[in-house]
């Protein structure tokens, strides 16, 4: 079952690269009593990924504090090495983005965002897609339906859609 607008978020252990190495992170506590941003994107290191989604979301970081989001969160099927130096490569950890790692692809499989284009080489990825969550409540839900286009999932579309 893929996720809609209005769904709760399943909790979902994630990870990040901390001081000492991988480190659990809970989703489920991210998104109690808080708004959050989630976006997903096809892999670390791909082209749309790293030259569009991410990039919009550094360029209206603080236009969504402005609109109260306590924080905003790039979730992708890879591992936490990878997103760490992805998030230092792009300038998202600097600019305070939130890299979390689906490392096992439970989180994306469980919202029914997960897809494999074998061509390509991304086996049991996440689609591109961003959101609004509201204490774990999904309220705007923007999909794109080509892993290669970042237009409503973009920053800048999720804002105006808010």
């Amino acid at each position: 079952m893929t996720v809609t607008v209005g769904d709760v978020l399943p909790g979902a252990t994630l990870l990040v690269l901390g001081d000492n190495g991988p480190e659990a992170v809970s989703l489920g506590a991210k998104m109690k009593g808080r708004k959050v941003v989630i976006f997903a994107v096809p892999g670390a290191y791909t082209g749309v990924c790293t030259t569009a989604h991410v990039p919009s979301f550094i360029r209206t970081k603080d236009k969504f504090a402005e609109k109260g989001v306590d924080e905003i969160i790039c979730i992708s099927v890879n591992d936490p090495f990878v997103m760490k130096a992805w998030g230092d490569s792009t300038g998202a950890n600097a600019a305070g983005i939130s890299m979390l790692a689906d490392a096992e692809s439970a989180f994306t499989t469980a919202i029914g965002m997960d897809f494999s284009a074998p061509p390509a080489g991304l086996i049991n990825r996440s689609a591109r897609y961003a959101m609004l969550v509201e204490d774990g409540v999904v309220k705007i839900l923007h999909r794109e339906e080509s892993p290669g286009t970042c237009e409503i999932s973009a920053g800048e579309g999720l804002l105006a859609a808010m």
